[in-house]
């Protein structure tokens, strides 16, 4: 898992701005800023900001998530964690996205606090979301629910959007979890691509689609690849079946 994390910084607590955010740059060097200069950080090519334990007999999951967004390996804390990695990376509005991407430091009325979000992903307009993952059963204790608000409050100020979660929507998951299987860059099949994109420049069952194809069973892998990468576009409230219909989707969309 991550490296371990030593902390050398410290804020500086009769400052202006009593909320720092200690994160470490892609170099692996450390960096402490106030909240006010958040907004000027790429936090999405930041290090994990604390390590992920990993030992028998733990809770959680922790692994590492390989995204077709970013071409790289993303460390997560449990296997929830790692659902909302695959969303992100589905979402074709996010450009870029990383985990544990700082640690808050904050003094407000009610005290000191801190807290490491779980996940930081930059939309494609440049706005950010950040993403607290939590259990279901965990999201009504009245710590989360505290911390929840002082993390919402900070975002607030700097221009995020925040918020928390549990477990996704079983449809969409499904249908998000089949497809990432078909996620990684084509090899054998990427002849097929614009021979499948042009057969579905009108809706077409994906049954059909294959079927016109010498071998079936590699256009059905590429057409689940061009689904992921929504170059098929297909109603992703409904479940995934050969009589789902897949549309070529209009390149500009995707600019």
């Amino acid at each position: 898992m991550s490296p371990p994390r030593t902390r050398t910084l410290r804020p500086v607590r009769a400052a202006r701005d009593r909320t720092f955010l200690q994160y470490y740059d892609p170099c692996g060097t450390e960096r402490l800023i106030p909240a006010s200069q958040a907004a000027t950080v790429t936090f999405e090519d930041a290090l994990p900001a604390r390590a992920i334990p990993s030992h028998v007999g733990q809770h959680h999951t922790p692994g590492h998530y390989w995204s077709a967004t970013t071409d790289r390996m993303i460390d997560y804390e449990s296997y929830l964690e790692s659902k909302w990695m695959k969303l992100l990376d589905f979402d074709p509005e996010v450009v870029s996205f990383s985990a544990q991407p700082f640690t808050i430091d904050s003094h407000d009325s009610e005290g000191a606090w801190r807290h490491t979000p779980d996940l930081f992903a930059r939309r494609r307009d440049g706005s950010v979301l950040l993403l607290d993952v939590k259990e279901d059963g965990r999201m009504t204790v009245p710590a989360v629910i505290w911390q929840a608000r002082r993390t919402a409050g900070l975002c607030q100020r700097i221009g995020w959007d925040y918020t928390m979660v549990g477990e996704p929507d079983a449809l969409r998951w499904a249908n998000v979890s089949w497809l990432a299987g078909y996620r990684r860059p084509l090899l054998a099949g990427k002849a097929l691509v614009d021979r499948l994109l042009m057969l579905a420049q009108r809706s077409v069952p994906i049954g059909d689609l294959v079927s016109f194809q010498p071998v079936p069973e590699l256009a059905r892998s590429v057409t689940y690849h061009l689904m992921w990468h929504h170059q098929l576009a297909f109603d992703e409230t409904r479940p995934l079946r050969d009589h789902t219909h897949v549309r070529a989707a209009d390149p500009r969309s995707a600019a």
